[in-house]
């Protein structure tokens, strides 16, 4: 951590941007918005469309009907439904055809025939004109609460750094707010309070928690000279911290940029249908218009061509072509939610399946995120080296020492004196007369302290990754306890599924490269990245996808930008909400078994949307050339166009059957 602020990305053009009201939470609004007003009215048209069938003008004439259905489909089609007829009409214009194109023409033309109607014999289609429209606008809905809140994470991360300073001015420490800091100003951080921005540690010592930052479960120590970052929380000593950076120039306001800049490159789930449809909306206009000169010449009617042409429209724009992609996504959504795994951007399912590279983040994604005794060598009984280890670490809060209490699960505790904590290196103190000594080997040379003998057991230990950790007693070595954040129970049955399967895994970690192999050979990871500062993460799954597509694990704030920029992101539950928000998959239960199951379970929704786009535009092939022919009767065209909905609903629910 120590060279981090002096390592970061190349500066760019930065921006101020509002991200208080994030763009896709208006986007929900909007489209909630319009799918009640849609179907206010729509409710009654259905209605009344039921009541014109069996009935038959017997209490309400015809006209009168009609007249009742233009005026309450009006507002659906050209109030709540204004959007996608922009957005329809303009393709028409531009030939860029999109499903907005195919929804916009069948809808205006399904209306039209209902003022038609008073001067010409053909079919009334107003009613169905506000349906397709209704439906297309609940598909939207489900849609963009499908694609999740992009722009969350973004507000969370501002919401993270400190809102005022205390600062050293005139000899007068004062409280002012984050905006007024200067480069320069003393800053007064006392313990549990947040570090207000990037600075260098002029006076005191103390140990920072950066997890919020960097993932990493243990803290840093700092002393005069230490480097810091704005938004980590100081623990248990006073710093004085020389603002070097604020505003856009801070750590965290980079990590911001680059989640930025990864946002809004991936390919939208609805590529593949609207791709066809841009083929297939030209297709039927030829269509139409050719089937309306045919008739006309033929049959010598133009109201009875015209009539033929609008089936042929209407036909063409069936409700399960809108509900094909959103509905196979609500259902494979709420299985995934049964089973802990969140399905927060619909664009994974269709990038999942051209996965090469599961890259993990290794601190809380394969570890526990939390450091463990995992090995102890003992020159005595090792009851006696862990009451005396745990006695004297009872005193200090450093997560090592935590480590080595639990693992000794003492009732009671030996009185201890003159405990001292040696910032960086251990702790010491008495028992009764003895002199006890804990901690690293610089502390044990220190103090003049002999490990001749045991520098094989040291390399072990540091050789598997553990962090070595010597008790001495009067000048004399009673033995190592191994510490080191444990691996997950199921992390090794999850990668080797994974490596079964073909998938490369790779580990991504700011850890040293001799602690990162040890944890990669443990679960049978091959490829190992270490040494990775939080903001160069991004870049290095950058250079994975030269390879491939990318599927990153991870569970920080600084795992953001890299969930961000990878093909598929997948976020651990257990971890930040900022890195939750800005994974397009979360796995709730923070169980590395739940990656294999969103795969699994991406493939299945994937293979649901493709089979319901394909019923979807296979409608179309049966239903068309019935309506150019002119024997699909209107009410037979409402009936199927329901057929196709079911159709594509009930296939999407076989999805249930799927075991991930």
């Amino acid at each position: 951590m120590r060279n981090m602020q002096n390592n970061r990305i190349p500066k760019m053009d930065h921006k101020d941007h509002d991200h208080s009201k994030p763009a896709e939470d208006s986007e929900i609004r909007d489209w909630k918005k319009k799918l009640i007003g849609s179907w206010i009215f729509a409710v009654p048209i259905a209605i009344l469309m039921v009541y014109m069938r069996i009935l038959n003008g017997i209490i309400i004439s015809d006209n009168i009907s009609i007249i009742i259905l233009l005026i309450l489909g009006f507002p659906v089609v050209f109030v709540f439904g204004f959007s996608t007829l922009k957005s329809g009409l303009r393709g028409l214009f531009t030939f860029y055809f999109n499903m907005d194109s195919l929804i916009a023409l069948g809808t205006l033309i399904a209306y039209t025939t209902g003022i038609l109607t008073f001067f010409m014999e053909i079919s009334d289609y107003s009613g169905v004109s506000a349906m397709i429209m209704a439906i297309f606008v609940t598909g939207k809905y489900i849609e963009a609460k499908a694609r999740g809140r992009a722009s969350q994470e973004i507000k969370k991360l501002l919401e993270l750094g400190a809102k005022n300073a205390r600062v050293e001015r005139d000899g007068k420490e004062i409280e002012i707010p984050i905006s007024e800091v200067v480069v320069g100003d003393i800053l007064i951080i006392k313990p549990g309070e947040k570090i207000p921005t990037d600075g260098i540690v002029v006076k005191g010592e103390s140990a920072v928690d950066e997890s919020m930052v960097t993932g990493e479960s243990l803290p840093i120590d700092k002393a005069k000279g230490s480097n810091v970052i704005g938004a980590t929380i100081n623990q248990d000593g006073i710093l004085y911290v020389k603002a070097s950076k604020i505003g856009k120039d801070t750590f965290l306001a980079h990590i911001i940029e680059l989640v930025e800049e990864a946002q809004g490159t991936k390919v939208p789930i609805q590529k593949t249908a609207d791709y066809i449809t841009s083929i297939f909306v030209p297709s039927i206009l030829v269509v139409a218009i050719l089937t309306f000169f045919g008739w006309w010449y033929f049959n010598g009617e133009i109201g009875r061509a015209i009539g033929v042409a609008i089936s042929v429209l209407v036909i063409a724009c069936p409700c399960a072509l809108g509900l094909a992609v959103p509905i196979a996504l609500t259902v494979g959504s709420g299985m995934g939610a049964k089973k802990g795994i969140l399905i927060r951007k619909g664009e994974a399912i269709q990038t999942m399946k051209e996965i090469k590279y599961v890259v993990f983040d290794k601190t809380g994604t394969i570890t526990k995120g939390k450091p463990e005794v995992r090995q102890i060598y003992s020159k005595v009984r090792e009851s006696y080296l862990l009451e005396i280890a745990g006695s004297l670490e009872k005193l200090s809060e450093h997560p090592l020492s935590k480590a080595i209490v639990n693992k000794a699960g003492l009732k009671r505790y030996k009185p201890v004196k003159s405990f001292k904590i040696l910032r960086g290196r251990g702790v010491e103190g008495k028992i009764g007369s003895k002199n006890i000594v804990i901690g690293n080997s610089s502390l044990m040379k220190e103090k003049s302290i002999s490990l001749k003998g045991l520098e094989k057991n040291i390399e072990e230990f540091e050789d598997s990754g553990y962090t070595a950790v010597i008790i001495s007693e009067n000048k004399k070595v009673l033995g190592i306890i191994g510490i080191a954040d444990a691996v997950k129970e199921d992390s090794r049955k999850a990668i080797s599924i994974l490596n079964y399967a073909g998938y490369k895994t790779v580990i991504i970690t700011g850890d040293n490269e001799r602690t990162a192999k040890a944890i990669a050979k443990e679960v049978g990871i091959k490829e190992v990245i270490a040494n990775v500062l939080p903001e160069d993460k991004a870049k290095k799954v950058m250079e994975l996808q030269r390879r491939g597509f990318v599927a990153f694990i991870g569970d920080g704030i600084n795992d953001a930008p890299a969930l961000k920029q990878s093909n598929v992101g997948i976020a651990m539950g257990t971890g930040t909400d900022i890195a939750i928000e800005a994974g397009d998959l979360v796995l709730a239960r923070g169980s590395l078994m739940g990656v294999v199951g969103a795969i699994n379970l991406s493939k299945a929704t994937f293979s649901k949307i493709k089979q319901n786009l394909f019923w979807a535009f296979a409608y179309n092939v049966i239903a068309i050339p019935l309506a150019v022919a002119g024997v699909l009767h209107p009410i037979i065209a409402e009936i199927a166009m329901a057929a196709s909905s079911i159709t594509v609903v009930s296939n999407a629910n076989l999805l249930r059957r799927k075991r991930i």
